[in-house]
């Protein structure tokens, strides 16, 4: 603003002082006329502030782009995010693990997240790693996070999406490879598996402590997606993903 405001400042002081009354040198004209350097100073201050402003978003909104890819040595690891009433989903579609409202990654690595919801609209935000984005049903968000030191980062739900919202948190582990790989082999060793009861159980409202698990259904990411696009919300996407069984004839 500083660019606008001085120049119309010094401007402003400096016609005041030139076509005062008592300057003889000061030529006035009594009838209108048409003055091109005047017309020339008043419209380029504003365009060129324009195109400064301009400028500075085009390429900040590219930079700052949640799809845009984080340059790193280590390739990224997927994470896939559903949002439940109330709860967090996280998809590890290249482990084939899964874990709830608990989110572990390895330092320096980028985190190429895809996310939905499995219900109403939500928000998924974890302020010290940057970047809010919403996740919607039927529909598929990205964002690119990386955590550059370890540490324990929280994350929650910025948008109202009923009743426990304002408990709809989860934390981030930012660990090192090694145990990031450690973390991997205990979660396959001794997690519960994520099958089509498991997934009819945790579709219902309410909250759940953190959890992890060392199967998961395949493309689980897929079938959500599927299932909400098509209308499904809440207690309907738990129906159709486990339909009922039929008896067998004797």
């Amino acid at each position: 603003m500083l660019v606008v405001i001085i120049p119309v400042i010094l401007a402003t002081l400096a016609f005041a002082w030139w076509y005062r009354a008592s300057n003889p040198r000061a030529s006035r004209a009594s009838d209108v006329a048409y003055e091109g350097r005047i017309e020339f100073v008043v419209w380029s201050i504003p365009a060129l502030t324009v195109l400064l402003l301009g400028g500075v978003i085009w390429i900040g909104s590219h930079q700052l782009d949640p799809r845009a890819p984080i340059a790193a040595k280590a390739n990224p690891l997927r994470v896939d995010v559903v949002a439940l009433d109330w709860k967090w989903l996280f998809i590890y579609p290249d482990q084939h693990i899964a874990a709830v409202n608990q989110l572990t990654i390895p330092v320096g690595t980028p985190v190429a997240f895809r996310l939905t919801s499995g219900t109403v609209m939500n928000s998924f935000f974890v302020p010290q790693l940057g970047s809010q984005i919403y996740a919607m049903g039927g529909m598929t968000t990205r964002l690119n996070l990386l955590a550059s030191e370890p540490g324990d980062f929280q994350g929650f739900s910025a948008n109202f999406s009923g009743r426990d919202f304002s408990r709809m948190r989860f934390v981030v582990k930012a660990v090192p490879a090694d145990e990031f790989d450690a973390w991997l082999g205990q979660v396959r060793g001794s997690g519960g598996a994520l099958d089509d009861a498991g997934l009819a159980e945790l579709i219902k409202p309410g909250l759940i402590a953190p959890v992890a698990y060392r199967s998961v259904v395949p493309k689980l990411f897929e079938r959500i997606l599927d299932q909400t696009a098509a209308g499904a919300t809440g207690p309907e996407v738990g129906a159709r993903w486990c339909p009922p069984k039929i008896p067998e004839r004797r």
